[in-house]
């Protein structure tokens, strides 16, 4: 008895209706709940490839571990605290860094930077600087010149820099002594470096003001010593990360915080995250619209059938069971559109994955992803399901109530 409703709303939904519209309707509604569904599974995909991207980008000038002062900017003597970080088991290379601000001038043209000092032969094993070089040049320790420099892109678009032979003046304020109104040009310090290269790592933090060269230049721009702003450091193959910085807390104390890269990218990681699910938000409400044609339809459906719900009442069937075949003609309506919607979405989301035929707008620049990326994954699927679901249940519950009203 209880799969009576249910085959019946089936032939309901199968068969032939005394009025088109009713039909067209139906299939509006079943197109409407697969179209939102599809966009869903489509759109979380896109946001998930995105953060795909985002993550190896990082990998590119994001070290695996970062220590850093948690009171002020820098940290006396650098260069011994890196030294003991070595020697803890499961570090390769740990290397100090000074990244502070600055002002670069070239050719009448003048911009602020991030100027950041390395350790040349340290840093191009820390990070993958030496891939994200345009030209193919010179790394800091091979350049060759006195005061070799890499820029990134956007800086050397700004300065329009594209003759490398000639020095890049750059300018500090002096931390220390008084400043003297008639003489301003006192109160900077200033020195030239030769560009060696220009990187680009798709990350505007990096890419938009920054140059990196040796860190005894910037010491001895910015007036310090042994002074570092960070420790940078490459965990050993096969290294348990989170150990390892288990580790290194107990041995530098509280007076320092270490990072791993999921930690210096957080932001980042959560702008993504808030985007997604606002969208999927979104997404859930033209859903919801896309409903309302479901209630309409089931309306309609429910008035062209009430000769047969009297006949269905005649031979016993209770007030229940002629609301439970218009509650199971919505939830096959809804069920039918979003496995169409489901399969759809990730049949579309794996070809884009495969052979990206969807591309970007304007994206002919070198290094940048040419494709949409994409990534489906099943957790997304599962989500998707839980708003069909509710809505499901809502529209059944609806129909139901007005075939009741209608007995």
């Amino acid at each position: 008895m209880k799969s009576i409703p249910f085959v019946i709303a089936l032939r309901y939904l199968l068969g032939k209706k005394s009025h088109s519209a009713v039909n067209a309707i139906a299939i509006v509604s079943v197109a409407g709940v697969a179209v939102a569904t599809a966009a869903v599974v489509c759109v979380l995909s896109v946001f998930n490839g995105f953060q795909s991207v985002l993550t190896e980008r990082m990998d590119t000038l994001s070290p695996d571990l970062m220590v850093s002062p948690k009171v002020g900017k820098t940290m006396e003597n650098g260069d011994s605290l890196a030294a003991e970080i070595r020697k803890i088991k499961g570090v390769d290379v740990a290397t100090p860094t000074l990244t502070d601000n600055a002002l670069a001038f070239y050719d009448g043209r003048e911009t602020p930077i991030t100027l950041k000092g390395v350790v040349p032969d340290e840093y191009s094993k820390v990070t993958a600087i030496d891939s994200l070089l345009m030209a193919g040049g010179s790394t800091l320790q091979k350049a060759g010149t006195s005061n070799p420099a890499l820029l990134s892109i956007g800086l050397a678009y700004k300065l329009s820099m594209f003759d490398y032979s000639q020095p890049l003046m750059v300018f500090a304020p002096k931390r220390t002594g008084r400043f003297n109104p008639a003489n301003p040009a006192a109160a900077f310090v200033m020195d030239s470096v030769y560009v060696a290269d220009v990187f680009q790592s798709m990350q505007d933090t990096y890419d938009e003001n920054s140059i990196f060269t040796d860190i005894s230049f910037v010491r001895d721009l910015l007036l310090y010593d042994l002074e570092a702003t960070a420790i940078e450091i490459k965990c050993a193959p096969g290294t348990d990360q989170d150990r390892l910085l288990d580790d290194i807390s107990a041995m530098i104390g509280p007076e320092y915080t270490v990072k791993n890269r999921l930690m210096l990218q957080e932001v980042n990681f959560r702008m993504v995250q808030i985007e997604k699910w606002m969208t999927f938000l979104l997404l859930f409400f033209i859903l919801v619209i896309a409903s309302f044609n479901i209630v309409s339809t089931l309306s309609m459906l429910v008035l062209e059938k009430q000769d047969s719900m009297q006949t269905m009442s005649a031979i016993g069937m209770n007030r229940k069971g002629i609301a439970s075949v218009f509650r199971w003609e919505s939830v096959l309506v809804s069920l039918i559109g979003a496995v169409i919607g489901l399969v759809s979405g990730a049949l579309l989301c794996l070809l884009q994955e495969q052979f990206g035929f969807i591309t970007i707008a304007n994206s002919g620049m070198e290094g940048i992803p040419m494709a949409y990326p994409v990534r489906l994954e099943i957790t997304d699927l599962f989500i998707t399901i839980i708003p069909i679901a509710l809505i499901t249940a809502i529209c059944a519950w609806v129909a139901g109530s007005f075939a009741k009203s209608r007995i």
